[in-house]
């Protein structure tokens, strides 16, 4: 069950970067053409939403299943970079980066003007993206 959730979570976690990318990019692009924030724009930012929270939850499970996540916490771990990325600051930032893009979807469709909208965007999805791509590993990527 480990190796599946394993492959599983990078896996998608490419698929996920890549959204939050598109997604980025796709708002930039109309914000700065000053196009209205249409429905279509919306969606395109819940994508990302969708996207993010099922890779996070796939991360939860295998947080709590890998021999690398929470049974692996101690103080000997904290002396090991690799050890102290799985298990703390890899889920940690993750969770962060996530509820950033949670809120700014969340902000952006409570903001009555189009520019509001597009810079609640804006701003909250590159954070997340900053803080995702912080603490990925990129060691084990390639």
């Amino acid at each position: 069950m480990y190796t599946g959730f394993l492959h599983l979570h990078s896996g998608l976690a490419y698929l996920v970067l890549a959204i939050l990318v598109v997604v980025f990019l796709y708002v930039l692009i109309n914000f700065l053409n000053k196009k209205p924030f249409t429905e279509t724009v919306r969606k395109s930012a819940l994508v990302g939403l969708i996207a993010a929270h099922i890779q996070l939850l796939v991360g939860l499970v295998l947080y709590f299943i890998s021999p690398n996540g929470l049974s692996n916490f101690s103080g000997e771990a904290m002396g090991d970079s690799m050890a102290r990325l799985l298990m703390l600051e890899h889920p940690l930032m993750m969770i962060l980066g996530i509820a950033l893009i949670t809120i700014g979807y969340s902000k952006s469709k409570k903001a009555t003007e189009d520019t509001a909208s597009y810079k609640k965007v804006l701003i909250f999805y590159g954070l997340g993206l900053l803080f995702v791509l912080s603490r990925i590993p990129w060691s084990t990527w390639f």
